[in-house]
């Protein structure tokens, strides 16, 4: 490996302290992709894949809430592909000049859903019902920088409770954070997507789907910093395959 590559390794672990690096502790990284934390397990699989079919290529994934990601490639950290959870995220990359033109795509959809502790008997059947006493803390991802919180405060401001939710709100960092404070009994519910609470099921129910105004449609692109456009253009092709379309299928994602 050239002395460029090892700088962009040792920058990259530098700039995601706060991220899950999922790539194995003693490979050498040479396209780092940027992925909303919802993605974790289902691009850690893929991630292996493709380097199983690009012999040669190492896959470091930084994965974290989309707004953290947006602002580590603002400040300069290493990137070569950035997925986000949703539209106005990447809309935000591109008004920056952070993404390269053209190469955005969308590769797949989710759905928005409250669970609660496996346990509890709290039942839920309308948004309404959260303002109730048996809900005193229900985690919510941060609005201004988690998709899943901002998609959240759409329905609860539709439903005309978000200024009521949000005095028993526990604003959260991403999706992940949320669906641990349930699976630990700290919180009677939190907002999370449905792939997440398929991933606890033995620790966590859904007590209710949540249609959302939106569409959760998740897109990538390339990093327009890229030093290694080549490979990230052929992660993104990778993502649009049927085997990669396989095992977002097994986490639950749906096609865009």
């Amino acid at each position: 490996m050239d002395c460029l590559n090892i700088a962009r390794l040792t920058a990259a672990r530098a700039a995601v302290l706060l991220s899950f690096a999922l790539a194995a502790p003693s490979a050498a990284a040479d396209l780092v992709v940027s992925a909303a934390a919802s993605l974790t397990n289902a691009f850690a699989d893929i991630g292996r894949a493709f380097e199983g079919s690009h012999p040669g290529t190492k896959v470091l994934l930084n994965a974290a809430g989309s707004g953290q990601l947006l602002q580590q490639i603002a400040r300069g950290a290493p990137a070569d592909i950035f997925a986000s959870a949703d539209q106005e995220t990447m809309d935000e990359a591109a008004a920056k000049g952070l993404i390269e033109p053209g190469s955005r795509v969308d590769f797949a959809r989710n759905a928005l859903v409250v669970v609660a502790p496996a346990g509890s008997n709290l039942k839920l059947k309308d948004l309404r019902q959260l303002t109730g006493a048996g809900f005193r803390h229900i985690a919510i991802g941060n609005p201004q920088s988690v998709p899943v919180g901002r998609y959240s405060k759409q329905v609860l401001s539709a439903a005309g409770i978000w200024e009521a939710i949000q005095q028993k709100g526990v604003n959260t960092q991403n999706v992940r954070q949320s669906l641990d404070y349930v699976a630990r009994g700290e919180v009677e519910a939190a907002f999370v997507y449905r792939t997440d609470a398929l991933l606890l099921k033995d620790k966590v129910r859904v007590v209710l789907e949540v249609p959302t105004q939106t569409p959760i449609l998740y897109p990538v692109a390339i990093v327009k910093a890229s030093s290694n456009k080549s490979d990230a253009r052929s992660f993104i092709a990778f993502l649009r395959t049927d085997a990669s379309q396989r095992i977002l299928r097994q986490y639950a994602f749906g096609k865009p």
